[in-house]
């Protein structure tokens, strides 16, 4: 063993925030970016970075800032996961979506993805996906027992809920055993095509209360926040508009008399993950901790931990040189899974070019597989969490997002802010902002604004049908967009649920105690105090 004696970090002197700013100062003044006569005081605010929906990130973190208590994995608030043993026994849940209309080569497919290490099942459903009809030939020889299988079935959610149910219980698999997703989310279908729902909010109830009384392990609502996202919106305005959403739903379950813990376990929320890993971790750990804020202030905090589907994000996938697009859904699902989401979804490279083919699907499979089995990111829980830097990027993103949910519960809920046009508006100054960025090459995409293959001849892929579209911000009249993103908003109105209305005050207040039980039929959290 070689004698040689090396330095410790403690035989060093200890470096000062005013050494670090003095060093910055001197590059800063170098580069052209500070003036000669800038001070110490401006090295913070030159490298300070604000993001689209406001949330401003410093250039150094260290202990001397307060950081906010984050409990424990498990335990309430939930900000370090909803369960104490995170993915480390098993990792995540490994889901593959599929959306080919032909039945034989989806049931192929899924039967390739299940014998190579996929856990569950997201289809869509519907027009220019797979019909509901064809369930049974798709699902052929899956056992549903041990796959879970979540549904996306738009404004046919109703009868691919029937159509279900109907497979199931011919299955002979029994009730209990069943889990999934119904994937019931009218407001979400309403903000993405500009449609009244077919679904209205109270007519979630019935199928809520059918999986709750004979379906343990299946949830009936998905609160899709990716649809906000693909719109433009940032992180919290995607959290903000999740949560009042949920909210919304919460308020139509209660009221049809489900009690308000068994209306948070009918509730599964979907995000979306991008390229930037930090934010997509602090985002899905900001999630956990606001929703844990709704379920404290309707008296039921154990009841408040999210169930979260984090998916690769739509927007960030260019059909310009696809294969940077493998690269992008490794960061994110890397970020997904360190951000603690339960199931992940990873996009096929070449999902902007039509059908995925085998290899694609086999690349989107297999990311998760080396990030669970080669580097083993499910083995340590919430390893983010104590990082100066996440944690108030965690607690200034949660506190933005819940800004923006109080906004839009003072506007009259989600439905009526969709409707109005609060949140087409203030998603598509977002959009502008992301925009500009790309096109004066501020937000580089690389193959893109970034080194593009000028010649290049891009895989040929069957189209998918209908062809992406981006709604318009006002009223129903569409307009193609390059980007191919969904969209939110629009003022065709569905019918919001009747339910009483809370003053939710300041999301990081303690509860306050009332005396007296609270009535499970009731969705009226005690007021806040105001801040």
């Amino acid at each position: 063993m070689s004698s040689i004696g090396f330095p410790r970090a403690v035989d060093f002197p200890a470096a000062t925030a005013e050494q670090w700013r003095r060093a910055a100062l001197g590059v800063l003044q170098k580069t052209g970016a500070a003036g000669e006569h800038a001070t110490l005081d401006a090295v913070d605010e030159l490298l300070t970075t604000t993001s689209y929906d406001g949330v401003r990130s410093a250039p150094l973190h260290t202990r001397a800032e307060a950081v906010p208590e984050t409990g424990l994995p498990g335990l309430f608030p939930f900000t370090r996961g909803g369960r104490a043993s995170g993915s480390v026994v098993a990792g995540w849940d490994v889901r593959q979506w599929h959306a080919d209309p032909d039945p034989k080569l989806t049931n192929e497919a899924i039967r390739a993805d299940l014998e190579n290490g996929a856990t569950s099942l997201w289809l869509a459903l519907g027009e220019g996906a797979l019909a509901v009809e064809a369930l049974p030939e798709a699902l052929d020889g899956v056992y549903l027992d041990l796959v879970g299988v979540v549904l996306d079935a738009g404004g046919g959610a109703l009868a691919a809920a029937d159509a279900w149910f109907a497979l199931t219980e011919g299955s002979g698999v029994a009730a209990p055993e069943i889990s999934g997703n119904l994937g019931l989310d009218p407001l979400g279908w309403s903000a993405r095509t500009g449609d009244r729902p077919p679904v209205e909010l109270p007519a979630i109830a019935a199928l809520a209360r059918r999986c709750a009384a004979g379906y343990p392990r299946l949830r009936a609502v998905t609160v899709d926040a990716t649809v906000y996202h693909e719109a433009g919106g940032g992180d919290a305005q995607e959290l903000g508009c999740a949560v009042a959403a949920g909210v919304a739903y919460l308020r139509a379950l209660t009221d049809a008399g489900i009690d308000v813990a068994t209306a948070f376990g009918q509730l599964e929320f979907r995000y979306a993950a991008t390229a930037d890993q930090f934010g997509t971790i602090a985002k899905l750990r900001a999630a956990r901790r606001v929703w844990s804020r709704v379920a404290e202030l309707c008296g039921v905090p154990d009841a408040g931990a999210q169930r979260q589907h984090a998916v690769t994000s739509a927007a960030m996938m260019t059909a310009r040189d696809p294969w940077v697009n493998m690269l992008r859904g490794t960061l994110a699902c890397f970020a997904a899974g360190v951000g603690g989401a339960d199931a992940v979804t990873v996009r096929p490279f070449d999902e902007r070019l039509g059908l995925p083919d085998g290899f694609s699907r086999r690349i989107a499979r297999n990311t998760q597989a080396l990030l669970l089995e080669e580097a083993h990111v499910g083995r340590v829980v919430d390893p983010a969490g104590g990082s100066w830097y996440v944690e108030r990027l965690t607690e200034d993103t949660a506190q933005a997002a819940w800004d923006w949910f109080t906004e839009i519960e003072r506007a009259g809920g989600m439905a009526t802010a969709l409707a109005g046009g609060l949140v087409a508006d203030r998603l598509a100054q977002t959009w502008e902002r992301r925009a500009e960025g790309v096109a004066h090459r501020r937000d580089p995409i690389t193959g893109v604004s970034e080194f593009p293959h000028l010649d290049e001849r891009l895989p040929e892929r069957l189209p998918r049908w209908p062809p992406l579209r981006r709604v318009a911000c006002r009223g129903t009249t569409t307009r193609r967009r390059s980007s191919g993103c969904g969209t939110a908003a629009t003022r065709t109105p569905p019918r919001p649920a009747a339910g009483p209305r809370c003053s939710w005050g300041r999301w990081d207040r303690p509860r306050r105690t009332r005396r007296g039980p609270r009535s499970p039929r009731t969705f009226s959290p005690p007021a806040a105090s105001p801040p």
